[in-house]
């Protein structure tokens, strides 16, 4: 790197990501006002976060039928910075029997705060106001709780036989919540079933629940499971309850279900009911830094756009001028991208193609060639000056096709799915300053991509409409190729590089490889591939019935 830019890297702030802690939010709300007179509300809550002046979408809990005061089972899990400002917003919503869409729902009111007010105080209920007044006395309440960074989850089905009927014209409806028992002897609602219909003897679908939530990673926590008849006014009757530690649910298979009312009215009550396990299964869930301290190497592949859409280099308006001074926005993004990156790779050295531009010798268009016009290798010990050599050498062209840099990365990528370590896994960084023009070939082509040990990140540059571009994200839908073919893994992150013009380049780095560390968690546990590091990793246990 020559003086002026290790001086531009410098001055770009560029320093390790900050710390983070992840937080568990869950929700309850209380005096829900009711649509009308002869209806319940059926309440959901939509949790979103301010981003550059935005609200997006986190997460949403599920939908609760005809309830005023409910409590919900969803978990909210998000990344806490103590160096930032994250504002969140709670919106209520009423979701009608006959959708479960938010744009034809009721919306009920919403509340606003920072993430660091709820963390600070642990637990926040406010009023839940409406245009800036308050929707009568209608209140939520959030409540945090920090992980230990045990991720560990645990797999659990029941299962019940000769329930108590509930019902003069049917069978009972029943469905199982389970609660943790706090220190304080409150109960905390860690998950609830589906309803079975019509049946006294329900086999409730297997449901996967963290460690945390679950006991807070502590086997001696007691649990209360309690089994209801739904009903559909909201008003569900209690059938019975049973209470376990967690180590016992671990030793145990069956349990009687006992309504405490039953037992002191009726002489000769023995139980409403018993409750069956029929798995648990405790899944240890290894940490992005568990492969990389066990051997993971991160192979990152910077791709350039060099389209006539970017500006001749030579005139100061374009995005490829290199001014003696200042960065352009291509530097910058490789800059910040490359310094957090390069310190999971062990040579540091990158290989860097170019795409849309016509090349010596004979300048045929190519989407796919060597920034050092070394093929056999592309790796470049410096990138920037790699970059800055090439400029006069090309003649910037176009259309915008990356479909055939995605589909080079993606053989290298499959070749190393089929070696016997299997512990590289590559990430493709493309900057480019216009919408793609191959849109079919690319989704064809990323959806190949997840199944292989390989993330896509594209940076926006300049100031086009990169609206089409969220669609290869996957945080809108899910991708599909032109065949119908869903991805199996969201690989994709897309980020305009105009909305960090006026931050650090930190704070871009940050929003580009935000969702990386993920990727590599999710791709090796999918493929049952764990760290090298020995340790026990899993304890299991499946029962029959």
């Amino acid at each position: 790197m020559s003086n002026i830019y290790e001086s531009a890297a410098n001055s770009l702030g560029l320093f390790s990501s900050p710390c983070l802690t992840k937080v568990e939010l869950r929700v309850a709300c209380k005096g829900i006002s009711d649509r009308d007179a002869l209806s319940k509300p059926d309440p959901c809550v939509v949790l979103k976060m301010q981003s550059h002046g935005q609200w997006l979408e986190v997460d949403r809990t599920e939908v609760i039928r005809s309830c005023i005061n409910p409590t919900f089972s969803k978990v909210f899990t998000l990344d806490f910075y103590f160096e930032e400002v994250q504002r969140l917003r709670y919106e209520l919503y009423d979701i009608s029997s006959s959708h479960n869409g938010i744009k034809e729902a009721d919306f009920l009111g919403a509340m606003e705060c920072t993430f660091g007010q709820i963390v600070s105080q642990r637990q926040l209920s406010k009023a839940l106001l409406k245009q800036g007044n308050t929707v009568g006395k209608s209140s939520i309440l959030i409540i945090a709780e920090e992980l230990s960074g045990n991720d560990d989850y645990v797999e659990l089905s029941f299962s019940a036989r000769k329930l108590d009927d509930k019902d003069f014209f049917s069978k009972s409806d029943p469905f199982l919540e389970i609660f943790r028992i706090n220190d304080d002897s409150t109960q905390q609602l860690v998950h609830r079933t589906e309803t079975v219909m019509n049946n006294l003897n329900p086999v409730w679908k297997t449901f996967k629940v963290s460690l945390n939530s679950l006991c807070s990673g502590d086997h001696d926590r007691m649990l209360k499971c309690k089994v209801y008849d739904w009903d559909s006014n909201g008003k569900h009757d209690f059938i019975g309850e049973f209470e376990a530690m967690f180590k016992e649910i671990l030793i145990s298979v069956q349990w009687e279900c006992i309504n405490p009312k039953y037992k002191v009215k009726k002489k000769n009550y023995k139980n409403s009911g018993i409750v069956i396990l029929n798995q648990c299964k405790i899944i240890k869930m290894h940490s992005f830094l568990d492969y990389i301290m066990g051997g993971c190497q991160i192979q990152f592949t910077v791709a350039i756009d060099f389209t006539a859409s970017n500006g001749d280099p030579r005139n100061s308006c374009s995005l490829h001028y290199i001014h003696p001074y200042q960065p352009n926005e291509y530097l910058k993004a490789l800059v910040a991208v490359g310094e957090i990156c390069q310190d999971y790779d062990s040579d540091k050295m990158f290989p860097a193609f170019g795409f849309g531009a016509r090349i010596p010798p004979d300048f045929k268009v190519s989407h796919d060639f060597a920034v050092n016009f070394n093929e056999d290798n592309p790796e470049c010990a410096g990138m920037i000056y790699a970059y800055q050599n090439c400029l006069p050498k090309i003649q910037l062209y176009g259309p915008t096709n990356i479909a055939p840099i995605i589909q080079k990365v993606a053989k290298s990528a499959s070749e190393e799915m089929h070696t016997k370590e299997a512990m590289q896994y590559f990430i493709l960084l493309i900057l480019t300053d216009g919408v793609i023009t191959d849109m079919a070939d690319t989704r064809e082509a990323i959806v190949h991509a997840s199944h292989l040990p390989m993330s896509v990140i594209i940076v926006g540059v300049g100031n086009a409409d990169f609206s089409d571009m969220q669609m290869l994200d996957g945080d809108d839908g899910i991708l599909r190729s032109p065949k119908g073919e869903p991805v199996l893994r969201d690989i994709v992150q897309f980020v305009p590089f105009r909305n960090f013009k006026h931050a650090t380049p930190a704070a871009l780095a940050k929003s580009v490889l935000a969702e990386v560390p993920n990727q590599v968690v999710d791709y090796y546990n999918s493929k049952g591939i764990k760290p090298k590091c020995p340790s026990e990793f899993e304890s299991s246990r499946t029962f029959g019935h």
